[in-house]
């Protein structure tokens, strides 16, 4: 009885069927390869700037390999306190933005250049890295930065004549 119903079964599956599955299966591992292969050379893009960036500033480019060491040579390059970390983990889009416009400001760069580190950060940290930019020094150190502690300290406004 079994024998009967494996072979009634069998009769039901049109070869064709069976290779349009296959090959739709063969599409799907395909763009999922390519999807892969992009996400790998954004990563190595990202890196690859980050190492310019850190040498520029005079810190080491292996750095950009390490995950959250690169987050703290950041942090020194910009000039805010390595305690930064902690928020970094906690509010880290927030403490992104801010990051990235200490950055922009620390290569002597504007608002506008910040808010494509901020949106297009692959293509803006390429830029910064390979261009023509010079590090400037700290820019939260020197009081160009966003409020938000770490900066120079502010001593007493001028008194008024």
């Amino acid at each position: 009885m079994l024998i009967g119903q494996v072979q009634l079964l069998a009769q039901d599956i049109d070869p064709a069927d069976a290779a349009a599955g296959a090959a739709a299966g063969a599409a799907v591992a395909g763009v999922g390869m390519m999807m892969v292969l992009a996400y790998l050379g954004l990563v190595l893009a990202l890196v690859v700037a980050q190492w310019k960036v850190f040498s520029k500033a005079g810190k080491p480019g292996w750095a950009a390999f390490v995950p959250i060491y690169n987050i703290v040579v950041i942090l020194e390059i910009v000039g805010r306190p390595i305690s930064w970390i902690f928020l970094f983990f906690i509010c880290s889009p927030v403490v992104g933005v801010i990051l990235a416009i200490d950055l922009a400001k620390s290569f002597g760069k504007d608002n506008g250049f910040a808010a494509g580190l901020i949106l297009l950060s692959p293509i803006f940290l390429l830029l910064l890295g390979f261009g023509s930019a010079q590090y400037q020094g700290p820019a939260a150190l020197a009081g160009d930065a966003p409020s938000g502690g770490g900066g120079a300290p502010v001593g007493d406004p001028p008194a008024e004549a």
